[in-house]
């Protein structure tokens, strides 16, 4: 198996378009494994080193699947996790490496940990995310904006408190100051390596860190 160092080409897959297996129109993971050979074979074929998967975990696809609402299983519209087990088993029998995508900055606000959230500022799972009061006007706590337009804070009606969303406002910024939080990040990563995978492409991550003192931008 080669090693990082030896990788000349890295193929990325967006699987909701690259192959449809079973006919509803959508990209699977059975249909990458069927085009596996595409990649590398013996005779002719492209002698891609490593693939990387954009995201295909369950989610509402509100950002085409960066909304993650599970991260640690994938979406029935691309199949399930036996079938991911053996598109690796395929890719690294061809000698393939396989990335998928990290997304640490937002998670769904359908995933549970923002359902939880999201039921009173008591809630234990409250500080996964950036929570702020409203100024004395009602506004929101700065000027910051997000990535998609408009303001980068949504109100929350049943808690009374703005959060924090640099992209949609169905994509809740992780609060990841919050030991806990690191702690279950982590374990995602772990869960996806002890699976076989062989490494990760992290997104927006420029975006993790954030002021605590919530300063204006310029």
């Amino acid at each position: 198996m080669k090693t990082w160092k030896d990788v000349n080409a890295i193929y990325q897959i967006y699987p909701r378009s690259f192959q449809d297996s079973n006919g509803d129109g959508v990209g699977d993971l059975k249909g990458i494994i069927q085009r596996l050979p595409y990649l590398k074979n013996e005779v002719d074929s492209l002698g891609v080193d490593a693939v990387w998967f954009s995201p295909f975990f369950p989610s509402p696809m509100a950002d085409f699947g960066y909304d993650v609402s599970d991260y640690c299983d994938i979406d029935p519209l691309f199949g399930s996790l036996d079938d991911f087990k053996e598109l690796l088993e395929v890719a690294h029998s061809r000698d393939i490496k396989v990335m998928i995508d990290f997304v640490p900055n937002h998670s769904s606000s359908e995933h549970p940990w923002f359902l939880a959230a999201r039921q009173s500022p008591d809630n234990p799972m409250r500080d996964y995310y950036v929570w702020r009061d409203a100024k004395p006007d009602g506004s929101p706590p700065n000027n910051w904006l997000s990535i998609f337009g408009g303001s980068a804070w949504e109100w929350d009606d049943t808690t009374g408190q703005y959060y924090l969303h640099t992209f949609l406002k169905e994509q809740p910024d992780l609060n990841w100051d919050n030991p806990a939080l690191r702690r279950e990040m982590q374990n995602v990563l772990r869960f996806w390596f002890e699976l076989g995978v062989d490494g990760m492409r992290a997104d927006a991550v420029r975006w993790i860190s954030k002021d605590p003192d919530l300063h204006d931008d310029p």
